[in-house]
């Protein structure tokens, strides 16, 4: 058993582990290089030292018990269900005690959870987001309609409660899966988003960002990413998968240039905002697919030589791999989460010319089966030569 073990474990299903934080690790080694290490060794895998409410994006949903109490808590993985909870040990302390406050306040106001059966009630779930160095909150208000009663005495009084809290936003959304957004926001305090930094490069958040759910283990994988990139100021490089650019202004620091890709165009304008925040010249951003991105670059006989990708835990598809060997960058540094499309992807990239040099696997949730590893591959001397 852990040295802090849920009592929620086996209703909630948010944490999949609840070995010792060391045979945690010591399972997830196993697995990597079980799946792995025919690639090449795999190092250490890096861990937490604190590895409890690492979590700095905390989502509850909300409903009315039959006794006509408000009830938050966290969705049943797998299910529609929301399993009471007030001490989650993955997620930020603070927030849940906005949480608290909310739920509080919501009776109060009689505000009420919305019901999917009935069509009745207003708030579906609630979304709060920390800056892990700037310390600053940014609370969401998940909401079935626009209409939210005396919102700004609610809002008045929730950041009177918590003073932390920077900014509150109302975002309104018809969809009816749990956890979902929709595409209208109202900023009800505050400027609608919050600054942090990661990296020394600093920030914007806003409720619908791409941002890494643990960011002292951001820190360590996004460096040790750009120490096995090897990087030289006369590199061009290409980040696929870009999101709101934090891999990419990263990276600006050591290279030449540094071309993003990303398909959503808000986070592109996002990444924009990023880069201009942080000063820098070298990079830029293209709304659009990664892969026939690499693969027009390859037909203009354009040169990238470090191409970072970081897709979703499904991995990379065969056309984007594809893509990929024409364009024929020396070095590909392979950012996963997601272990057994990790293993697929490489077999694939062996087989387009590249041969893995370096797996670092990194502790990023710890209590989940979750296993991160940057990846480096080069190409090799047989690809170099086709290239001539």
């Amino acid at each position: 058993m852990s040295e802090n073990s849920c009592r929620l474990f086996k209703r909630c299903g948010g944490c999949q582990l609840k070995e010792s934080y060391a045979e945690q690790l010591e399972w997830k080694q196993n697995k990597a290089e079980r799946m792995l290490s025919k690639f090449a060794p795999c190092e250490k895998i890096i861990g937490m030292e604190k590895p409890y409410n690492y979590r700095n994006k905390v989502q509850h949903g909300f409903y009315t018990n039959p006794k006509r109490q408000i009830i938050s808590g966290i969705y049943q993985s797998g299910s529609g269900k929301i399993v009471p909870c007030e001490n989650c040990m993955l997620e930020d302390i603070k927030a849940g005690k906005i949480i608290s406050t909310i739920r509080i306040l919501m009776r109060s106001f009689k505000i009420f959870p919305y019901n999917p059966n009935t069509g009745k009630g207003i708030i579906r779930h609630v979304m709060i987001r920390k800056g892990h160095n700037s310390g600053e909150y940014l609370v969401c208000l998940v909401t079935a309609t626009a209409m939210l009663p005396s919102k700004n005495n609610f809002t008045v009084a929730l950041v009177k409660a918590h003073p932390c809290i920077t900014t509150v936003v109302q975002n309104i959304c018809d969809n009816p899966m749990p956890l979902t957004m929709g595409e209208r926001e109202i900023v009800l305090y505050g400027k609608g988003s919050i600054d942090d930094t990661l990296c020394g490069k600093s920030f914007s958040i806003s409720a619908r960002s791409f941002y890494q759910v643990n960011p002292v283990q951001t820190e360590v994988l996004y460096r040790t990413a750009m120490e096995m990139a090897e990087l030289k100021k006369t590199d061009r490089v290409l980040d696929c998968y870009c999101g709101t650019g934090t891999i990419g202004i990263i990276a600006s620091d050591f290279c030449k240039e540094v071309i993003g890709v990303e398909i959503n165009e808000s986070a592109v304008a996002d990444a924009r905002k990023n880069a201009a925040k942080n000063g820098c010249g070298n990079i830029s951003f293209i709304c659009g697919d990664s892969g026939e991105f690499m693969k027009e670059t390859a037909k203009a006989g354009e040169k990238i030589n470090v191409v970072f990708t970081d897709p979703p835990r499904t991995g990379s598809d065969r056309r984007f791999l594809e893509s990929l060997g024409k364009l024929s960058p020396e070095r590909i540094v392979y950012i996963s989460c997601g272990i057994e499309s990790l293993e697929r992807d490489l077999k694939t990239l062996t087989k387009l010319g590249y041969t893995v040099g370096k797996i670092q696997p990194v502790d990023m949730f710890p209590h989940t089966r979750h296993i991160e590893c940057i990846v480096i591959l080069k190409r090799t001397e047989k690809q170099n030569k086709s290239r001539k």
